[in-house]
């Protein structure tokens, strides 16, 4: 923009903002005569975060509600793109026609890497159409939304490439956990700590992408996630480290009641708040089922017997929590929870097993 002879960003009237776009809809209390949404397709992942790209939170039905709610009475929202598939149109120009109630403008140009500007607006007065919107596709795909972000996904279902990849990541892990430790079978007693180990990253997963929800896709953001989330350890550590912390049972049922608040407390309740309460309200729900699972790992790896059989399972569960990830796909990230609430009382079963279970060398741990 340096370049540019007519100086735009230096022009007093503008006022320039660099922040995520769908963090920057929910915190503006200004209103528009026009919002446009120009070529938003960045082709990059959010951190640690393996399906979300960097504007998936631009095109969902909450974000087109979020931009009308800015428009003032005879505003225009506009977005254009190239776009190779006419079922990609029709997802987004259906999103519009749920967001203001009918067929919105469209004008596009080309087949492949098809041009296509899409248009509404509230007021019937604001917008002259070239044409209107009539669909390609014999059956429109459904918006996207918060919870299931995923644009260019046609189908709730993971594609069979990803299949295909995952499995082969799958079984090069156990060929290189089995050529580095022998047979797999001294790790069959802490299949409790392989069940830890993928809940714990699906959970970490959730986490990621409700902060990108919540205050945008920005490495800032993605950075306090992880320091939380370390932060977290650090406490739980500690924690089991200076206290007796009695049976594993109620540990478990405090970590199931956080993962069950977790699930009620939607994000479209917290983005209503202002940004302080909002990020504290965020912090309580995310942060504490961390706390609680690193407490029941710790507890649990204090009373293993081989050290590092318990951790070589534990790292091989977090790599099949890596997989399934990819479930987000046909559940959406809220599903994720269950999966995360199933693997813990699936570890509880699991430990308790391995407790009345003869000959599995359960020893609990002398206290210094």
């Amino acid at each position: 923009m340096q370049q540019n002879p007519d100086r735009p960003f230096q022009d007093p009237r503008v006022a320039s903002y660099v922040n995520d776009g769908r963090a920057f809809l929910e915190q503006t209390t200004h209103r528009y005569d026009l919002i446009l949404f120009a070529l938003p397709d960045s082709l990059t992942l959010v951190a640690g975060q393996s399906s979300l790209r960097l504007e998936s939170y631009l095109f969902t039905v909450e974000a087109m509600r979020a931009a009308r709610s800015h428009l003032t009475a005879g505003g225009a929202f506009g977005e254009y793109n190239y776009y190779r598939e006419d079922w990609l149109v029709d997802r987004l120009a259906g999103t519009l026609q749920q967001v203001y109630a009918h067929p919105p403008c469209l004008d596009s140009a080309g087949h492949f890497a098809r041009l296509a500007l899409l248009m509404d607006s509230l007021s019937s007065d604001a917008l002259r159409c070239p044409g209107v919107w009539q669909p390609i596709s014999a059956a429109v795909p459904p918006p996207a939304t918060d919870d299931y972000p995923f644009l260019y996904l046609r189908d709730r279902a993971i594609p069979g490439f990803y299949l295909l990849t995952l499995g082969l990541i799958l079984l090069a892990a156990l060929l290189v956990v089995r050529a580095a430790a022998g047979t797999l079978t001294p790790m069959g007693r802490y299949l409790d700590l392989f069940c830890m180990g993928a809940a714990f990253l699906l959970l970490e997963t959730k986490n990621v992408v409700q902060f990108a929800l919540l205050f945008g896709t920005t490495w800032f953001v993605n950075s306090l996630v992880f320091l939380g989330i370390l932060i977290a350890v650090y406490l739980a550590i500690e924690t089991a480290r200076r206290t007796e912390l009695g049976p594993a049972w109620p540990l478990y049922a405090a970590l199931l009641l956080a993962l069950a608040v977790a699930w009620v407390v939607q994000p479209d309740l917290l983005l209503r708040l202002s940004v302080v309460p909002r990020f504290l309200a965020a912090v309580a729900v995310a942060f504490v089922p961390i706390f609680l699972a690193n407490l029941v790992f710790a507890k649990r790896f204090r009373d293993v017997a081989a050290s590092n059989l318990a951790f070589g399972a534990n790292l091989l569960g977090a790599m099949v929590g890596g997989i399934l990830e990819y479930v987000s796909l046909i559940t959406g990230y809220r599903g994720l929870l269950i999966v995360v609430g199933a693997l813990y009382a699936a570890a509880f079963a699991l430990q308790r097993l391995a407790v009345t279970r003869p000959g599995t060398n359960w020893r609990p741990a002398a206290r210094a």
